[in-house]
């Protein structure tokens, strides 16, 4: 299965040029460091090593690294003892392949060339966008849209709670009578909640924001005191719950390193969108259209009509005698 995997994943690099545009685009990962200097008569290990050679042509470790890369993510997590011999074969039919059409004189190509061109200006663009997002993104510009973020996501009051659901209103009625009493609200919960989550926990909700729960029951929730008990069952397309509000806080806001990643993704389409702005406006750009021939010339808005003057009034005749 494994085999067949690679095979397909070498035909559609074949096919669609994967092979060439990872190759131009991803830098092999850095091999890290040993943790202990070896010993002076042990030479140290290459960082790219040598793993198969082709006709006398040189396949690294960096090569092996990049294949992974492409292939489907469930491969990818498998050990790369599993799979690096399927690696290797089919490193080495591709660069069997290549050497082929090299041999052909297909490396002279007009389209080979072109491909080349095309994967060349991705890698650049890519490059560029990078390098700018990371200039551009500085700690004052994080900082600002941090606080940005606060202003439009403001801390929300939050209300920690348990109830008691059950399905019909005189029950509900018949328990807030005991609780009245001084029965324990968390026993009553695990006795007679339907809601078995909560009831398990004594009825307990945890905290949540008014938007969280069905509006019935957040209204009731939210209208009450820390330790109070709903003095009539609400209501909700449940049942019927009774209530008791445990404690009332704002709810906290996230940090900026909990946001950071958030803020770096929104920030950098920002950056993307006014870096091209910024490239239009300073380029000369011409458009054509689709069979090449001049776009046609925008007639300029029409002037609104001027009104013409009122012409003089004509004094009256006067009256025949």
């Amino acid at each position: 299965m494994v085999q067949r995997v690679f095979r397909t994943a070498l035909l559609s690099v074949a096919a669609c040029g994967i092979a060439l545009a990872a190759h131009a685009q991803t830098p092999a990962p850095a091999t890290p460091a040993p943790a202990a200097a070896p010993a002076a008569s042990t030479p140290a290990a290459p960082a790219d090593p040598v793993v198969a050679r082709v006709n006398g042509e040189e396949l690294h470790k960096s090569d092996v690294t990049r294949m992974v890369s492409q292939l489907p993510p469930q491969v990818q997590q498998m050990p790369i003892e599993m799979i690096y011999p399927a690696v290797i074969d089919q490193l080495i039919s591709g660069k069997l392949v290549a050497m082929a059409g090299q041999k052909a004189g297909l490396a002279d190509s007009a389209e080979v060339k072109e491909e080349l061109k095309r994967a060349e200006e991705r890698a650049v663009q890519r490059a560029f966008i990078q390098k700018e997002i990371k200039a551009r993104i500085t700690p004052e510009a994080l900082d600002k849209a941090y606080q940005d973020y606060l202003k439009e996501n403001p801390a929300q009051e939050e209300v920690k709670a348990a109830h008691i659901l059950v399905e019909k209103e005189d029950e509900a009625k018949a328990i807030i009578a005991q609780l009245k009493k001084g029965a324990d609200f968390a026993k009553l919960a695990k006795e007679k909640s339907k809601d078995a989550a909560a009831a398990a926990q004594g009825g307990d909700l945890g905290y949540f924001t008014k938007d969280a729960m069905v509006e019935p029951f957040a209204k009731a929730a939210f209208a009450m005191k820390p330790g109070e008990v709903s003095k009539e069952p609400v209501k909700t397309q449940f049942g019927w719950h009774i209530i008791k509000v445990e404690d009332k806080r704002t709810q906290p806001q996230p940090t900026l390193e909990e946001v950071k990643p958030q803020l770096e993704q929104a920030l950098s389409k920002d950056i993307v969108t006014a870096l091209v702005e910024e490239l239009r406006g300073k380029a000369k750009i011409e458009t054509f259209q689709i069979d090449g021939s001049p776009m046609p010339k925008e007639e300029p808005a029409a002037a609104p009509a001027t009104p013409a003057p009122a012409a003089p009034a004509t004094p009256a005749e006067p009256a025949k005698k």
